[in-house]
């Protein structure tokens, strides 16, 4: 079935608000990457950590992460390139920060209050999809 090839809306006012506010593909698309870059628990510490310090250079970082320096050089690598942290070169030593666009709400609220609602769901990952939404989980 086509787009729009549906007969009969249950709610053609809600349907129309919906279509009139939805995101654009490609705007969902952007997003959707960001999101699979903040998936990777590394990359998200590594956010974390300089949310808290103004800079730290990789060997630091991977020390504060408990992490190799391996993986967080490539987990800067990646923020670096999507524009979310930025570097500064002192000698020989490369320092990295939050990029001066970087949308700290997104950290400071966003993050936060998505890891609020996993923890509130429950550290089984394994949630029964016909259990219910996961509204309904956090609600049980």
């Amino acid at each position: 079935m086509a787009a729009g090839d549906h007969a009969h809306p249950v709610d053609g006012e809600r349907v129309a608000h919906a279509r009139d506010r939805v995101l654009a593909a490609e705007d969902a698309a952007r997003l959707s990457g960001l999101l699979g870059l903040l998936a990777d628990p590394v990359r998200s510490r590594i956010l974390s950590a300089l949310d808290h310090v103004e800079e730290l250079c990789v060997g630091d970082l991977a020390l504060a992460l408990d992490v190799s320096e391996d993986a967080a050089s490539y987990g800067l690598r990646l923020l670096r390139t999507a524009g979310m942290v930025q570097n500064r070169k002192v000698g020989r030593i490369v320092y990295y920060r939050l990029a001066d666009e970087f949308p700290e709400p997104l950290l400071a609220h966003c993050l936060r209050q998505l890891i609020t609602l996993t923890r509130a769901i429950g550290a089984d990952d394994s949630i029964d999809p016909d259990a219910g939404t996961a509204a309904q989980e956090v609600q049980r």
